[in-house]
């Protein structure tokens, strides 16, 4: 997956306000090498603060590439952008490092978030599975996102299938190295949220905004 932002025309970022006082945490989770680093570099405010580090030979026996060959870099702790929602509100993005030496980080990401975009790469569709199953049983909402690498497209019913998604969970197409498509998907999880808080079966007080 190419990182570059597709978007050669979006607008130059303006630097943020000092005045915001209420801040959003919203996690970027998914398999080795599915665009989380893209996603979050592509709708950030600000220039990303990421922990990439040059992939080497010494890594080939941990990190399975044969699916990404492209591959150069990778995410050893978790990135991080921010995006301005008005004066006040903040939404900060964490992007969760994929490879399965890192999972013990992801525990720690999810306190205090108020929802989580899991990224899938369908051809990898397996590699899926551990987030999911970590955010449900932190009962963080989430959804999923097919990221486009550029193949042939599954059908969403078969996504679902595969994944043995809830009803109830949104899953959305996107393409990770657009502004637009990534501002499309966490717009989506935002609403998402709100309306499983309108839910009076589900939880009325949204978790305490606790931030690493």
């Amino acid at each position: 997956m190419d990182s570059a932002i597709s978007d050669a025309r979006t607008p130059a970022r303006t630097p943020l306000g000092a005045t915001a006082d209420h801040g959003f945490k919203i996690v970027v989770v998914g398999g080795f090498g599915v665009g989380k680093t893209t996603l979050v570099r592509s709708v950030s405010e600000i220039r990303p603060l990421n922990t990439e580090e040059t992939m080497t030979q010494a890594g080939a026996t941990v990190d399975d590439i044969r699916q990404v060959r492209g591959k150069s870099g990778t995410t050893v702790a978790f990135d991080f952008g921010r995006i301005s929602l008005d004066a006040r509100n903040v939404l900060y993005l964490f992007g969760a490092p994929g490879q399965e030496r890192f999972w013990f980080l992801w525990d720690r990401l999810f306190s205090g978030t108020l929802g989580a975009v899991v990224l899938v790469d369908t051809r990898r569709i397996d590699d899926s599975w551990y987030a999911i199953d970590r955010l449900e049983q932190h009962g963080t909402p989430f959804i999923v996102a097919c990221n486009d690498f550029g193949g042939p497209v599954r059908a969403g019913a078969d996504v679902r299938e595969a994944l043995d998604l809830d009803p109830q969970v949104p899953l959305v197409d996107c393409d990770a190295r657009s502004r637009e498509s990534g501002k499309q998907v966490l717009i989506t999880l935002v609403q998402h949220v709100k309306n499983r808080y309108a839910d009076p079966s589900a939880r009325t007080v949204l978790p305490r905004r606790e931030f690493v």
